[in-house]
């Protein structure tokens, strides 16, 4: 599993309107499209800089192309970066206050501390 990969997805996609939007109609092929054309791409560098080595498993693709927030943190998916993806895929489908943050903390609340090493 790359942590570093999974979190490099959630971080920039949160950061695209476009891509958020994407990630929402179209989970799967969202996640595909990003695995070829993104996950090689170097944070920070000219867009010639890429690494060719980088990919995600097929449990970690599966776990993106279902929104399975539980599944990504479990293995040390930053719970933050999630968080914040997941808010701007489903908070306007929870119409009270806090609603959705409330069912995202309830759907990992059988973790004990310390929490998974979310070190990359």
């Amino acid at each position: 599993m790359s942590k570093y990969l999974l979190n490099k997805f959630l971080y920039t996609v949160d950061r695209d309107p476009d891509l958020v939007e994407s990630y929402r109609a179209d989970p799967r092929g969202t996640v595909r499209w990003w695995e070829s054309e993104r996950a090689n791409a170097i944070l920070g560098c000219h867009s010639a800089e890429r690494s060719s080595w980088l990919s995600f498993t097929a449990a970690e693709r599966e776990a993106l192309a279902t929104h399975d927030h539980v599944k990504l943190v479990e293995p040390g998916a930053h719970p933050f970066l999630t968080l914040t993806l997941f808010i701007a895929l489903y908070e306007r489908d929870h119409p009270e206050p806090l609603s959705y943050q409330r069912a995202y903390a309830d759907a990992l609340g059988h973790h004990e501390l310390p929490h998974p090493d979310y070190s990359t």
